[in-house]
């Protein structure tokens, strides 16, 4: 658990309490959802990439969604908000679990998104509990990619599909470079996206897309960090250089994996079939 912390993305976690403050919002104040949303997505794109996935899905009211790795509880939140499912967010992180409870409880969602901590492999429900299961830049933290898929296709209801949008390998990778990136990104298991795909139908899913993202990201990332250089100057006032130097690195740390070739992504929707145990 503790190695996750490796990643600098998941350090100084009250950055989120700081931009809010520069909102004029106080601890207790109360919070939408779209006010959160410029600060609580820790994957690429923000809420066009949850719009995309609630297309793809498809909403329909009521419908009963786990999210796998759900960080501070942004997209549960957008997802509760904007598709009339119940959420449940799943975090293996304390500290980011708690932040995600306070924020959800202030936007008044308490009802629509239920925050669970703990380890996916070790969490349990009803088989065919869920109607969908989503993930942003999650997965490629979890180890034994079988035991991962094949709990994912027990909880998913019949016809039920899986999205995710997640990390892969490109390339070929060396020890070195696969130790750098497990330090920087905690990337246990890199998958080429071949590979991905093939991981889905071992499991029993039917696979409808398979978009690789990597050129896409590669351009985001390198946005990215031109854009958090260029105003570092508000950014030390608001979160102090802690802070500020870590997202640094970590945005540099990204950005020089994905512009090497060695990094890449991909967006994934697949479907239980309507047969399936």
């Amino acid at each position: 658990m503790s190695e996750i912390k490796s990643m600098k993305l998941y350090a100084h976690v009250g950055r989120i309490f700081r931009e809010l403050g520069e909102l004029g919002k106080s601890v207790d104040d109360p919070l939408s959802v779209d006010e959160l949303s410029a600060f609580d997505q820790l994957h690429y794109h923000g809420t066009a990439a949850l719009d995309v996935a609630m297309a793809m899905i498809g909403v329909d009211g009521g419908q009963r969604w786990l999210e796998i790795g759900s960080g501070l509880g942004g997209p549960a939140r957008y997802l509760a908000a904007y598709s009339d499912a119940h959420v449940t967010a799943l975090e293996l992180q304390q500290d980011q679990h708690e932040v995600a409870q306070s924020l959800t409880a202030r936007c008044g969602l308490d009802d629509r998104v239920e925050h669970v901590c703990g380890d996916f492999l070790e969490f349990e429900r009803e088989p065919g509990s869920f109607d969908a299961i989503l993930s942003w830049l999650a997965l490629y933290h979890i180890p034994d990619r079988p035991r991962l898929l094949e709990k994912c296709h027990r909880l998913l209801a019949p016809s039920g599909r899986f999205y995710t949008e997640d990390l892969t390998a490109r390339g070929d990778i060396d020890e070195a470079q696969r130790a750098l990136l497990q330090r920087d990104l905690y990337a246990i298991t890199l998958r080429h996206i071949n590979e991905y795909r093939q991981d889905l139908e071992d499991a029993g899913f039917e696979v409808e897309i398979c978009q690789a993202m990597s050129a896409d990201w590669a351009e985001f990332v390198r946005v990215r960090l031109a854009a958090y250089r260029a105003d570092r100057a508000r950014h030390l006032r608001v979160h102090g250089a802690d802070a500020v130097n870590a997202m640094t690195d970590f945005y540099s740390a990204v950005n020089r994996h994905f512009q090497s070739g060695k990094l890449g992504g991909l967006r994934l929707c697949a479907r239980k079939p309507e047969t399936a145990a």
